[in-house]
């Protein structure tokens, strides 16, 4: 008789998998090759939302942003509907989020050069966080971007933080709290590498402005 733990393990792959091969859908890099421009080779290098803004406009972006969104929350309310009265609901959603994070950053058929996974992230804070956490975050976002005028600042100290911050306040008592914050520091991890080079360049003011 297969143990339940393998099982369990096998479901948590499962979402990584589905994660990836989903998240590695590119909104940015479509509307790039409808507009015929490769986003990898402008700007920031990024097929995101934000260099689809500096790219292309506000509506691309828009649609890039929603797109992303959508490609992370349909999946993780899907696993809510189906495992949403059990103890290990929320990291399924992890999982699943992990694996869209990596998906987005580094798309196979894209010679894994994508996103840098801060909308992707967000997706799955809002998917999964409770309305104030959400609410609170975006606020804090938009004020730090408004001040500072760069992205990055608002990605790093919010978005990228609020995972593992929500984990810690609302499941610190679930029995899988431990692993439940590992995975979402992975995901905190990878939209931190993937910042590397922005981090770099806040460090000596080069790094771009919003506006």
């Amino acid at each position: 008789m297969i143990s339940s733990v393998y099982v369990f393990g096998l479901v948590c792959l499962i979402c990584v998998v589905c994660g990836y091969f989903i998240g590695s859908i590119s909104t940015g890099m479509i509307i790039g090759r409808i507009k015929k421009v490769d986003l990898r080779q402008v700007g920031s290098g990024s097929t995101g939302t934000t260099n689809v803004l500096r790219t292309f406009g506000k509506i691309p972006a828009l649609i890039t942003f929603v797109g992303d969104l959508a490609k992370v929350i349909i999946p993780i309310v899907l696993i809510r509907v189906f495992f949403g009265g059990e103890d290990y609901w929320y990291l399924l959603c992890l999982y699943y989020g992990l694996g869209a994070v990596i998906g987005h950053c580094y798309p196979f058929y894209m010679g894994f050069k994508g996103g840098k996974g801060i909308v992707v992230t967000a997706a799955i804070i809002i998917s999964t966080s409770h309305p104030i956490t959400i609410i609170s975050g975006l606020i804090v976002f938009i004020l730090l971007v408004l001040i500072t005028r760069y992205v990055s600042v608002g990605s790093l100290f919010v978005v990228a933080l609020l995972l593992p911050l929500n984990t810690v306040l609302y499941h610190i008592h679930n029995k899988y709290f431990i692993h439940m914050l590992i995975v979402s520091l992975l995901v905190t991890a990878v939209d931190y590498y993937r910042h590397r080079a922005n981090i770099v360049r806040l460090i000596h003011g080069e790094e771009n402005k919003l506006f």
